[in-house]
């Protein structure tokens, strides 16, 4: 396919079968953007909805999504590169697998947008927000590091909330069960993913959910 083809060239996609996939750990500042500036991470991009529309507002930020399939990613990287955007990434790996992709302190924020909300108890672990995925993410993210989480479904914001609020190692900063109509709204400028605009339109309400992991 096409689209395969040109994530194959594209720069700004690290994928396997290229050599800045194996090398690309604590090394994003200097062999991707060749800048210092603090790095922004999507997980579960899709097609790069949000991380482009974050690049364009943010010119003295890096950000790169995250998402295994490479369709997708193909979206978000043409577009990036059609407009010039040159402070967005995409990392075609499974999320699982992030920590072999950054070194510890290299990530300033992290998002998690519409991630599967994996219902059933038995997939409690495949969840994003889950224990399993929070200690993985918390040695990435530098001291002070804000972790953010949108979501339409809400059996997995009161689990993610509930969670959060249960760690010692963690301080909530701010949640809304509607964002929309929260003061919040006005700090991510408009900017949707696919998912979250289509659950807007249906007249689903957004949760927002902001934290970080305290400093030891």
């Amino acid at each position: 396919m096409v689209r395969f083809a040109e994530n194959e060239v594209n720069p700004n996609v690290i994928q396997a079968g290229k050599a800045i996939f194996e090398e690309i750990k604590g090394h994003w500042n200097d062999t991707q953007f060749q800048n210092e500036n603090p790095i922004v991470v999507e997980l579960a991009c899709g097609r790069g909805e949000f991380t482009v529309g974050l690049g364009r507002e943010y010119r003295d930020q890096n950000f790169i999504g995250v998402d295994i399939k490479g369709s997708r990613i193909w979206k978000g990287s043409s577009v990036a590169t059609a407009e010039g955007i040159t402070n967005v990434a995409f990392l075609r790996t499974q999320i699982q697998n992030l920590d072999q992709f950054f070194a510890q302190g290299e990530i300033s924020e992290l998002w998690i947008t519409f991630p599967d909300p994996f219902p059933r108890d038995g997939d409690e672990k495949r969840r994003l927000t889950s224990p399993r995925f929070l200690d993985m993410y918390k040695p990435m993210i530098k001291s002070g590091g804000i972790v953010h989480f949108k979501t339409d479904n809400t059996g997995l914001f009161e689990y993610s909330l509930e969670l959060v609020k249960s760690r010692e190692d963690i301080e909530v900063l701010a949640f809304t069960s509607d964002f929309y109509q929260s003061e919040m709204k006005d700090d991510h400028h408009g900017i949707k993913t696919k998912y979250e605009k289509l659950f807007s339109d249906k007249g689903e309400k957004i949760k927002y959910l902001k934290f970080r992991f305290k400093t030891e």
